[in-house]
């Protein structure tokens, strides 16, 4: 069985590693009955938390594209569905298929009633605001999410993409359960800004998206020598070693990978049973991740 994280102040614990859906609906997604057997390849391994949001599409015509795949998927899943939690994001559009920021509050009321019908459930049960927008006090933002969650709409608040200072101005209006930014070896603002070490002090679950770097990053790791190095010591892939990393930063630490395929999909959560020693750490630690 996969291990398992406490994911928010309240106990609630999920699987080790998770599933991030967005490469299932953006440029380049697979069509939709393979997409549907990379989400039971994920479940099947033992993922109980899927991540997803309803600007996860090719555009503003789109929108919802992820969610409704994600539920139909879970519909259609043999196993316990009940123990699959769902989480979703809003706060973004994409109009013309750009990505900006609307953390209005009407908006986000808007696309939470989009997102309950999207993921055909009454409640949903963890959002999160996609990301704060300059144009738009994060203080009505989150407010916003408030009321949701007070009239039972939501069950729980998270945020992504922000800093410590904005995770304890949205803790002074709504308990904060969750905050999702990026962590990888080519990316680490989290661990550098502090962002992870306070989220561990507050028993706030670290979604860590684009555990692997992301894009054409991803397709580094397996020339890189440190990593490859220890990927054959200890008999898993380059990918699997990097989200094991990942996790090795905090207990709550719970990476997202996605998946395109089912062969990624069970390779990303094997990592949940993979633990790296203390040099190996250090040694992804001290090594160069070019971006270039």
């Amino acid at each position: 069985m996969i291990p398992t994280r406490t994911l928010t102040p309240d106990g609630l614990a999920v699987s080790a590693v998770g599933y991030g859906g967005m490469h299932l609906s953006i440029t380049g997604r697979p069509d939709e009955a393979q997409a549907e057997r990379v989400i039971h390849a994920a479940l099947d391994a033992g993922v109980s938390l899927i991540d997803t949001a309803d600007v996860y599409c090719l555009g503003d015509h789109d929108i919802g594209h992820n969610e409704r795949l994600i539920a139909q998927a879970v519909s259609t899943w043999r196993g316990d569905r009940s123990a699959v939690l769902v989480a979703t994001k809003g706060g973004l559009t994409r109009p013309g298929g750009r990505w900006e920021t609307n953390g209005r509050p009407k908006h986000l009321r808007a696309a939470c009633e989009r997102s309950l019908k999207a993921l055909n459930v009454e409640a949903i049960a963890l959002y999160q605001l996609h990301a704060p927008d300059d144009g738009v006090p994060l203080e009505d933002s989150v407010g916003a999410l408030e009321r949701l969650r007070e009239e039972g709409k939501i069950l729980r608040v998270g945020l992504s993409n922000v800093s410590v200072d904005e995770i304890e101005l949205a803790t002074s209006i709504t308990p904060v359960a969750t905050v999702q930014n990026r962590l990888n070896p080519f990316f680490r603002e989290a661990l550098r800004d502090g962002v992870v070490d306070y989220c561990a002090g507050q028993r706030i679950g670290f979604l860590a998206y684009s555990p692997v770097g992301g894009g054409r990053l991803n397709l580094k790791l397996p020339a890189h020598p440190v990593v490859t190095a220890i990927a054959r010591s200890v008999g898993a892939s380059p990918h699997a070693v990097v989200i094991a990393w990942v996790m090795s930063k905090a207990p709550n630490v719970i990476p997202i990978p996605s998946a395109r395929s089912e062969a990624h999909a069970r390779d990303s959560v094997g990592a949940a049973d993979l633990v790296l020693s203390a040099d190996q750490v250090a040694e992804i630690d001290g090594a160069e991740f070019s971006r270039a």
